[in-house]
């Protein structure tokens, strides 16, 4: 008679869940964060009835359901922001947006917040351009992406708690911009339909047609390895206008890291586009 096979040991078992998180979206758990993995994964448990990881990489491997991956995934993704996170950087963006929207531009600024989360750094800009005395026609693009289809259909429900709300707004743009409905803030529709949200993975899914004036990429690529870094550099360099900018966060830099971008001279942390494009092997 066989042995019941030995129980997965739980380093093996956060493997399981760290390998499917780099694998769908090119991000590493380093060991010193897989202490994450159970806190964050708690309430997939307690939704799909299960009592421990095992059981719940169980259901993953045997693949019963689809809907398990995207869970796991949507959990374990950092998507920490606020309204108006960085606000000296968005008023940074603001005002080279100022500049390339001369009177003679024939065409909107287009700006690309790439990894928007539930969509409030895309929505404080829409804020801000709003707010400028600018005809409806000049009012800048703003595409917003993240790779979580549930943090995209957060954003464009634009319903927050109150702790998210309170989180980088002032008063008078809370009353502005945002009406209660029950116990949580809702945008309104003004508000919500200058973004266009869409669910996109920046490793390998089709990018955004057209070219971008902005590109806001902040923290979004800390956790991935240098390869895909270079290769998710690469993409973003090919949908940028000669001369635009794109936005890291405060952590994060292009020295040392692609030869795509360069540091901007007019715009301290921030860079722009050298014209060099050399694809990594990181996708194939």
């Amino acid at each position: 008679m066989l042995s019941p096979a030995p129980r997965q040991r739980p380093a093996a078992v956060t493997s399981v869940f760290a390998s499917l998180l780099e694998s769908r979206t090119g991000q590493q758990l380093d060991a010193n964060r897989e202490w994450r993995i159970e806190t964050a994964l708690k309430p997939v448990l307690r939704e799909r009835g299960l009592e421990t990881l095992d059981q719940l990489a169980g259901e993953l491997l045997a693949a019963r359901d689809k809907k398990v991956g995207n869970q796991i995934i949507d959990a374990l993704l950092n998507q920490e922001t606020s309204f108006f996170r960085d606000s000296a950087v968005l008023d940074m963006v603001a005002e080279a947006v100022a500049k390339v929207q001369t009177p003679d531009l024939n065409r909107k600024v287009r700006i690309w917040s790439a990894g928007c989360s539930s969509g409030q750094e895309p929505l404080s800009l829409a804020m801000l351009f709003a707010e400028q005395a600018v005809s409806e026609d000049k009012v800048p693009e703003i595409v917003a992406t993240d790779i979580s289809d549930a943090s995209v259909a957060r954003g464009r429900a634009g319903r927050f708690s109150q702790f998210e709300i309170q989180r980088g707004l002032s008063v008078r743009r809370m009353m502005r911009w945002f009406e209660t409905v029950g116990e949580d803030w809702v945008a309104s529709s003004e508000l919500v339909r200058r973004v266009q949200f869409r669910q996109l993975n920046l490793v390998d899914d089709p990018l955004p047609i057209g070219r971008f004036d902005v590109i806001l990429c902040r923290n979004v690529l800390l956790y991935f390895a240098p390869a895909m870094r270079r290769h998710v550099f690469a993409r973003l360099a090919e949908v940028m206008r000669p001369g635009g900018l794109l936005v890291l966060g405060a952590g994060e830099t292009v020295i040392g890291q692609t030869d795509a971008f360069r540091p901007s001279p007019t715009y301290r942390g921030l860079y722009e586009p050298t014209g060099v494009i050399s694809r990594s092997s990181a996708a194939a």
